[in-house]
């Protein structure tokens, strides 16, 4: 797919979306044709099953998996659980939360997020253990700044940091049965578009990176933000409340829609034709729109 691109924008990381329960979202990633990691743990009591693409980027169900250290983590300043307990507190414990930037330079991306006006609080570093399907655990480290509109409970964004990248072979993770390669497009709902460019420019380092018609273009993914109306006709799916900014739906690339179709027929996954993509509905542990597309 060609994309024209902004030089300096920050890529497409990852994706947080949480669930109320790790069991429920990989018995539901799995009937969708994923490979799930395994659970991977917070030293500040979250917890994730991650899906990881062969494109780098990765979706992160996340869970409460100790109330009592994730409550104790907000009172120290941990900006990831407090975003995350204040995205449950008002959309429930399914849904999508944050989109999540690589960067080579935390520190700096929070110093732009405190001159910009749109930083959500203090950086946060932390270790987790990594373990492969093989049973090989490395550590991973982490170095995150976040990012948020004023008024918005809905959606936060941060730059992510690897401090220390797993050595681990991840072929196995992302050999996914429903043929998933990538994510092309992460597409947000708004009840006013263009009051988001300053918070998402500022966020993906490049000022100039939106084009007319909402789409923000990263290297490696495109973010649409879109009016209700909009996303309802282009996907056929409801918009939800009203909202500043909330992610909506996830575009994977696909090799075969056909294998991919196949697959959700097989497993009594309800799916819906809209265009070239096929669309598979939010449930409990897929907290967005699942949206598959054939890419050449």
């Amino acid at each position: 797919m060609t994309r024209t691109t902004a030089t300096g924008a920050h890529p497409l990381d990852h994706l947080v979306l949480p669930t109320q329960s790790l069991d429920v979202a990989r018995a539901r990633l799995t009937t969708l044709g994923f490979v799930v990691a395994p659970t991977g743990v917070h030293p500040f009591g979250t917890e994730n099953c991650c899906v990881f693409l062969a494109d780098g980027t990765y979706l992160e169900p996340l869970a409460v998996g100790d109330s009592q250290a994730a409550t104790t983590a907000i009172a120290e300043g941990n900006v990831f659980v407090a975003r995350d307990r204040i995205y449950r507190d008002n959309r429930g414990d399914e849904g999508f939360s944050a989109m999540v930037l690589s960067t080579g330079n935390a520190d700096a991306d929070h110093a732009r997020y405190l001159e910009a006006g749109i930083s959500a609080g203090d950086t946060l570093s932390f270790s987790r253990a990594f373990t492969d399907p093989a049973g090989k655990s490395d550590v991973a480290s982490f170095k995150l700044a976040f990012a948020a509109g004023a008024k918005a409970t809905d959606a936060f964004l941060f730059a992510c940091e690897r401090v220390n990248a797993p050595d681990v072979d991840r072929a196995a993770l992302q050999a996914h049965a429903n043929g998933a390669t990538g994510i092309v497009e992460i597409v947000a709902v708004s009840d006013q578009p263009a009051e988001q460019h300053g918070l998402i420019s500022v966020a993906v380092d490049n000022p100039t990176t939106d084009s007319p018609g909402g789409t923000f273009h990263l290297p490696n993914a495109d973010l649409s933000v879109l009016d209700p109306a909009s996303f309802t006709a282009r996907f056929g799916l409801p918009a939800g409340a009203p909202t500043d900014l909330r992610f909506a739906a996830v575009v994977f690339s696909v090799r075969s829609a056909d294998v991919t179709s196949r697959l959700l027929a097989a497993n009594s996954i309800q799916h819906d034709i809209a265009g070239n993509d096929i669309v598979v509905r939010p449930a409990p542990g897929q907290g967005a729109a699942f949206i598959f597309r054939e890419i050449p």
